[in-house]
C-alpha cells in the first residue's frame, strides 16, 4: 500500500485533474454501477453531502434511531443542510420496510414537513454489524418510489454486507440514489470515503465539498491507498467475520446475557452491560490496561471491532483477556 501511495501520479482534485483519484472515482462508481463517484476525507462527509443533495433545508429525512446520521455525525445534517429528521425503531436494527413506509409524509401541505428521503445503514454500527434484509430494502424502494422520495445507503460497512450476504455491490446501488462508502474501515485504508451516484448529483456535490472545506489538493497519495485495499483486502473480511463470531462464542460462554452470538453477522461484537453494574467505561478501562482496546458507545454498550490487524492467534489471547476479565469484574 505504501509503494503504491509513492508511485501515484496526482494533480489538484479541486480542480478535478488528480489523475488516480479520478480512475479509482470511475472504478468504484461502475463497481456500484453509479454515473459518477467523489473521493471525501471522511464517511460523515459522504454522508453529508448524499443528503444535501437528496434533501431541501427544512424538508425532512427518516432514518433508524440509532443510525450513524442521526447518533454520531453531530447533528451535522441539521447544522449544514437545515434538514429535520425523524426516526423509527427497528428489532435488532433489521429494517422492516412496512414501518418505514407508514412513517413516510410526502408533499405535505405548507403547514407540515414533507419526507424527501430515507436513510439505510448497512452494516449497521450501533446494531452490531447487523446486515440489512435486501428483500426489505427492495419492497421499500417499490413503496417509495412512487413517491418521489429518495434513498440514501450509508454504505461505509457495505463491504462487510456483501461479503457476508453475497448480494453484488451493482445491487445495492441499483436501489439507491446516493451511496457513501468508506475505505478505513474494514479495507484499512489509511483515510478515505466516496459519495456515488448520477453525473449530475456528483457535480453538485463537488461544489458542497469545497464549500464543506473538503477539498483536497494532491490526494491521488491516498486514493492509490483506498485503491490497494479494495483491490487486496475485501475478501479477507470474512476471516474478520469468523474472528468476531469466534469472540462471540467465548463471552456467550461465560454470560449469554452480554451478547448473542447468533446475531454475530459480521465484524462487530457489541457487549450489552445493562444488566451489570459495571459501565462501558470502566470496562474498556480495565481491558485497555491489558492491552486489549475497545470502544465504549454509551453507558452500558462496549463495541468491539475485529479488523485485518489481528490474527487467529490475537483473536485468542484477547477473548481470554477479556473473559478473565469479565469474570473478575461481573
Amino acid at each position: 500500500m505504501l509503494e503504491a501511495m509513492v508511485a501515484a501520479k496526482t494533480g489538484d482534485d479541486v480542480y478535478g485533474d488528480d489523475p488516480t483519484v479520478n480512475l479509482f472515482e470511475e472504478r468504484v462508481a461502475e463497481l456500484f454501477g453509479k454515473e459518477a463517484g467523489l473521493f471525501t476525507p471522511t464517511g460523515s462527509l459522504a454522508n453529508q453531502l448524499g443528503l444535501r443533495l437528496l434533501v431541501n433545508p427544512g424538508d425532512e429525512l427518516i432514518a433508524d434511531e440509532k443510525a450513524h446520521v442521526v447518533r454520531a455525525e453531530l447533528g451535522a445534517a441539521a447544522v449544514f443542510s437545515g434538514i429535520t429528521t425523524r426516526t423509527f425503531s427497528s428489532v435488532k436494527s433489521k429494517i422492516d420496510a412496512q414501518t418505514i413506509f407508514d412513517l413516510l409524509a410526502p408533499k405535505s401541505s405548507p403547514y407540515l414537513v414533507s419526507t424527501t428521503a430515507i436513510a439505510i445503514e448497512n452494516t449497521h454500527n450501533f446494531g452490531g454489524g447487523a446486515t440489512q434484509p435486501l428483500n426489505e430494502i427492495e419492497k421499500l424502494r417499490e413503496l417509495s418510489a412512487p413517491l418521489g422520495i429518495a434513498m440514501h445507503l450509508d454504505g461505509a460497512r457495505i463491504w462487510n454486507a456483501h461479503i457476508a450476504t453475497g448480494v453484488s455491490f451493482q445491487k445495492f446501488g441499483s436501489l439507491f440514489d446516493t451511496v457513501s462508502v468508506c475505505f478505513s474501515k474494514g479495507l484499512g485504508a489509511p483515510i478515505g470515503s466516496m459519495l456515488l451516484a448520477s453525473r449530475s448529483k456528483i457535480e453538485g456535490a463537488r461544489i458542497w465539498r469545497k464549500r464543506y472545506g473538503g477539498g483536497m489538493r494532491q490526494v491521488g497519495l491516498l486514493a492509490a491507498a483506498a485503491d490497494y485495499a479494495l483491490t487486496h483486502q475485501l475478501e479477507r473480511l470474512k476471516d474478520d467475520h469468523l474472528h468476531a463470531q469466534l469472540l462471540a462464542e467465548k463471552i456467550s460462554q461465560l454470560d449469554s446475557t452480554l451478547i448473542d452470538k447468533s446475531s454475530v453477522e459480521t465484524n462487530i461484537v457489541g457487549l450489552d452491560l445493562s444488566q451489570h453494574k459495571i459501565t462501558a467505561a470502566d470496562l474498556a478501562l480495565k481491558l485497555g490496561e491489558q492491552g486489549v482496546l475497545t470502544g465504549a458507545l454509551g453507558p452500558k454498550y462496549l463495541r468491539l471491532v475485529t479488523h485485518l490487524d489481528l490474527k487467529y492467534e490475537d483473536i485468542e489471547a484477547g477473548s481470554e483477556i477479556i473473559t478473565a476479565t469479565l469474570s473478575e469484574l461481573l
